[in-house]
């Protein structure tokens, strides 16, 4: 994952209003697997930013993928 990628939340966070499957920007890398998502309305109103682990996000593909990106794919 990378700075400007699109990311869906695979973890249920009540506590700070976030659900599974709701769909972020990645906006900031602060080590390798830690980054900050911005997460907006299809209006493009941000409504949280948090920091987050990989392993709490899915990279979102909007085009097929190659060969090559899914033989090096974790999830």
């Amino acid at each position: 994952m990378k700075l400007l990628d699109i990311v869906a939340l695979l973890d249920d966070m009540p506590d700070i209003g976030l659900y599974c499957g709701q769909v972020g920007t990645i906006v900031e890398e602060y080590e390798p697997g830690v980054f900050e998502v911005e997460f907006s309305d299809t209006t493009g109103r941000s409504y949280a930013i948090e920091t987050l682990t990989e392993n709490q996000l899915m990279l979102l593909h909007y085009q097929p993928l190659s060969t090559e990106k899914l033989a090096g794919s974790v999830r």
